[in-house]
C-alpha cells in the first residue's frame, strides 16, 4: 500500500513540496515571459501606431488584453500553489473501484495537476471523487461524475493536520469525519475572521453544499450550526461546479451588517474564489426607492422595541411582519385592478374615444404595471385619433390624450396607493408617516412592493446566485420583493431562535410559502458552544431538536453585585484574565447601545473596541457591543453585563439574551445588580 506508515507519508509530503516549488518556479518564468511579451507589444504599438489601419490597432489591443488575461491568470496561480504549500492537503482516501487496485487520492483546498507527471497529485475539495471523503466511512462507496456513477470501495481514509508545510499529525480512521479532528477545530481560539471548514465538513453539511439541483434551498441551523460557513462553501461549490456559466461578481450576499460581512470575507478567497459583492437590506431599500422617501433602519426599530416598547409600535410591526399582511397587499392590488380604473368618454377636438376602447386597452395591458400602461394606452388613443382626423395630431391633442388617461384611475402615487390600503383593509392607525415622509422600518418593503406590482423596478437579472444570511430578519412582503427582484437560484439560511425581534420573525415554514418550490434542510447539531454553554442557554430559549457536541468546558458562571461600581469592577477584572488567558477573542455584549455606550465610557481600558451599527470591521480582541450586532459572531469569551431583572424582561429582551450567550465557544460570564432576570432566575 502506498505511503502506509507516518515516515513514508513525511516523505511524500516533501515531495508534494518539492513539486510545488517547481511549479511555482514555471510560474514565475510565465509570468516574465508574459510581461517581457506584453512590454515589446505595447513597444511595437507606440513606434508603428503611424502606420496602423483601424483593423490593425484593434488586433493589437486584443491581443494586449489577451496577454493581460493570461499573466493574471497565472498569477491567480502563484497564489493557489504558495497556499498548497503551507498546506497541501487536509485528506487522503484510498478509492478501489471493482476488479481494481486502490489508488490513493489526496484531497486539499485546491486542486494540483503534475504537468511533467500528467496526472492530479492532489483534488480540490469539490471535485466529485473528493465527495466519498465526507459521505463514506471504510468500505462500498460511490461518486457522481457528468458521465455517470462510478463504484468501489474505500480502504483507507486518513486525515493530516499540515501547518506551515509541517505535519502536525495524521489519522486513520474508519469513522465519517473523524471526532478527534473535530474536536480539535473546535477547541482552537476564535479569531478576527471566519475560516473555511473544509477538513471538518460533515455528511449532512455536505449534501447542502452539493446540492445542484434546488432554485431554491432553505438552512434552518440552530446556533453554532454553521449554517454561513456552509452557505459559503456552497457558493464556493457551485463556483467550481459551475465555472462557465457563473462568476463570483454574479452572486450576491444579504448581509445583516458590515461587520459581519468583513467577518466572513475571509471564507470564499481561501477557498480559491474571489470576493463576493455583499449588500444590506437597507442598502437595497434605499437603492430601490432612490432619494423619495427617508426611512427607519432595522437596526434603529429593535432599538426602539428595546428601549421604549410601544403597544401600538409592536401591533404595527407584527401586523406588517405576518403573512397575511403580503395576502392582504395582493387582494388590495387585485381590487385596484378591478375597481380604480374609471374609464369614460375622452374627447380630442372633435373627436370622441370610445370609453369601452379605453376599457379594453386597459385589459389587455394587464401584464404590464397599472402606472406603466397609460403611456401604452396613449399610443393606441394617438393611432386611433390620427386614424379618424387623417392628419399628424398637434401638441394640445397629444398633451389631452397623455393627461386625460391617468385621471381616470382613482390614484396616480404609490405613496397615495399605500395610504388607501390601510383604508381599505379599515385599520387607518397602522399607517404612521412622520414628516416630512419618514417610514417605519415595517412600511419600507411593503411600499417597495407596491412600487414593483403598480410601477415596476429594475429587476437584479445580473445576479445568478442570491445568499440571504439571517433569514429570520426578514419578512414575508420582504421576501416578495426578493422573488421577484432576484430571478435567480437562492439560498436562504437563518435560525427562528436568533431573531432580534420577535414580532416580526419569519421561519422556514413561513419563507416556503413565499417560495414553494425550495428545499428545507434543518440542521440541529451544535458546534459552536460547550455542552455547559449550550444547556444554560437552552433554559432561554428551549429547542428540544438541538444537539449538542460533545465537548466541554466551565459552566457559565452567573454572578451578582451590591453596586454597578463593583460590577463594573469585576468586568475589569474579566477583562485582565482574558489578556492573559492566551484567548483571542472576548465580547461584552450588551442590550442596547446606550448600555454598550455606557459601558465603554465607564470600563476606559485600552484594547477594548465598542461595534456600532457604523462599524466596518471585526476585530480580535475585547468587543463591546450589543447582541443585535454580535448576531453571526462568535467569541472564545463572552461577557453579558447588565442581566438584572430591570433590563432583560420583555420577549424581544429573551431574543437578546438567547443571541448574546449562543455567541459563546468556551466560556461564558453574566453579572447583575440587584435582581436577576426573571428569563433566568427559573
Amino acid at each position: 500500500m502506498i505511503n502506509a506508515t507516518e515516515s513514508e507519508e513525511r516523505e511524500y509530503l516533501e515531495e508534494i513540496k518539492e513539486k510545488l516549488t517547481l511549479a511555482i518556479r514555471r510560474v514565475d518564468d510565465a509570468v516574465k515571459q508574459f510581461s517581457d511579451e506584453l512590454r515589446q507589444k505595447k513597444q511595437y504599438i507606440h513606434e508603428h501606431q503611424s502606420g496602423m489601419d483601424e483593423a490593425d490597432m484593434v488586433a493589437a489591443g486584443q491581443s494586449i488584453n489577451r496577454m493581460a488575461f493570461t499573466g493574471e491568470g497565472a498569477v491567480a496561480r502563484k497564489r493557489r500553489l504558495l497556499k498548497l504549500g503551507q498546506s497541501p492537503y487536509f485528506g487522503r482516501l484510498d478509492f478501489a473501484p471493482p476488479g481494481q487496485g486502490s489508488t490513493p487520492v489526496y484531497i486539499g483546498v485546491y486542486s494540483f495537476f503534475e504537468e511533467q507527471q500528467r496526472q492530479n497529485l492532489i483534488y480540490d475539495w469539490r471535485a466529485p471523487i473528493s465527495s466519498m471523503f465526507y459521505d463514506f466511512e471504510l468500505g462500498a462507496a460511490a461518486y457522481t461524475t457528468p458521465s455517470g456513477t462510478i463504484e468501489g470501495t474505500i480502504e483507507r481514509k486518513r486525515q493530516y493536520k499540515i501547518r506551515d508545510g509541517r505535519l502536525e499529525f495524521l489519522l486513520d480512521s474508519a469513522v465519517n469525519i473523524h471526532d478527534d479532528v473535530l474536536q480539535q477545530e473546535l477547541a482552537k481560539s476564535s479569531d478576527d475572521k471566519m475560516k473555511n471548514i473544509v477538513a471538518t465538513i460533515q455528511r449532512d453539511q455536505n449534501a447542502v453544499i452539493r446540492n445542484e439541483t434546488a432554485p431554491v434551498m432553505i438552512i434552518q441551523g440552530v446556533a453554532g450550526s454553521g449554517k454561513t460557513s456552509i452557505a459559503l462553501h456552497r457558493i464556493a461549490f457551485l463556483l467550481y461546479r459551475y465555472r462557465e456559466t457563473i462568476r463570483a461578481k454574479d452572486v450576491l450576499i444579504i448581509s445583516p451588517n458590515k461587520v459581519f460581512a468583513d467577518y466572513i470575507s475571509n471564507v470564499l478567497p481561501e477557498l480559491g474564489e474571489e470576493h463576493i459583492p455583499e449588500l444590506g437590506m437597507e442598502e437595497l431599500a434605499a437603492d430601490l426607492l432612490g432619494n423619495r422617501y427617508r426611512f427607519q433602519t432595522f437596526f434603529e426599530q429593535v432599538s426602539a422595541l428595546l428601549e421604549r416598547p410601544d403597544p401600538a409600535f409592536i401591533e404595527r410591526i407584527r401586523f406588517k411582519s405576518s403573512a397575511e399582511f403580503l395576502s392582504k397587499l395582493n387582494q388590495y392590488l387585485l381590487h385596484v385592478e378591478n375597481h380604480y380604473f374609471t374609464a369614460a368618454e375622452l374627447r380630442v377636438g372633435g373627436t370622441v374615444v370610445p370609453r369601452q376602447l379605453l376599457l379594453d386597452k386597459f385589459k389587455a395591458y394587464h401584464r404590464v404595471p397599472i402606472l406603466k400602461r397609460f403611456a401604452l394606452i396613449a399610443d393606441d388613443v394617438r393611432a386611433f385619433v390620427r386614424d379618424a382626423v387623417r392628419r399628424k395630431l398637434t401638441g394640445r391633442e397629444k398633451a389631452a390624450i397623455g393627461e386625460g388617461i391617468p385621471r381616470m384611475l382613482k390614484f396616480n402615487q404609490v405613496l397615495d396607493f399605500y395610504r388607501d390600503f390601510y383604508r381599505w383593509v379599515g385599520q387607518p392607525r397602522l399607517l404612521r408617516l412622520d414628516h416630512p415622509l419618514q417610514l417605519e422600518y415595517a412600511d419600507v418593503f411593503a411600499l417597495i412592493y407596491l412600487h414593483l406590482r403598480l410601477e415596476g423596478l429594475a429587476s437584479y437579472d445580473h445576479v445568478k446566485h442570491l445568499l440571504v444570511d439571517e433569514m429570520q430578519d426578514y419578512t414575508p412582503v420582504q421576501y416578495a420583493v426578493l422573488s421577484r427582484l432576484f430571478h435567480c437560484r437562492k439560498t436562504i439560511l437563518g435560525d427562528v431562535s436568533q431573531t432580534v425581534n420577535p414580532y416580526s420573525a419569519s421561519s422556514a415554514e413561513t419563507i416556503e410559502r413565499v417560495f414553494p418550490q425550495a428545499e428545507v434542510v434543518k440542521l440541529y447539531r451544535s458546534y459552536r458552544s460547550t455542552v455547559e454553554i449550550t444547556a444554560f442557554a437552552q433554559r432561554i430559549t428551549p429547542n428540544p431538536h438541538l444537539i449538542p457536541l460533545d465537548r466541554h468546558g466551565p459552566a457559565p458562571a452567573v454572578v451578582g453585585y451590591n453596586s454597578p461600581g463593583e460590577e463594573l469592577t469585576a468586568l475589569r477584572q474579566l477583562i485582565a484574565d482574558f489578556k492573559s488567558s492566551g484567548q483571542h477573542s472576548l465580547g461584552l455584549i450588551c442590550k442596547t447601545l446606550a448600555q454598550a455606550e455606557h459601558a465603554q465610557e465607564a470600563l476606559q481600558a485600552p484594547g477594548v473596541y465598542l461595534l456600532t451599527e457604523e462599524s466596518t470591521a471585526f476585530k480580535e480582541g475585547v468587543i463591546i457591543t450589543t447582541a443585535h450586532l454580535a448576531k453571526g459572531l462568535e467569541f472564545d469569551a463572552v461577557v453579558v453585563p447588565f442581566a438584572s431583572a430591570q433590563t432583560y424582561t420583555t420577549e424581544v429582551d429573551r431574543s437578546m439574551l438567547y443571541v448574546a450567550c449562543t455567541r459563546a465557544m468556551h466560556q461564558l460570564t453574566l453579572t447583575y445588580v440587584g435582581e436577576l432576570t426573571p428569563i433566568l432566575a427559573g
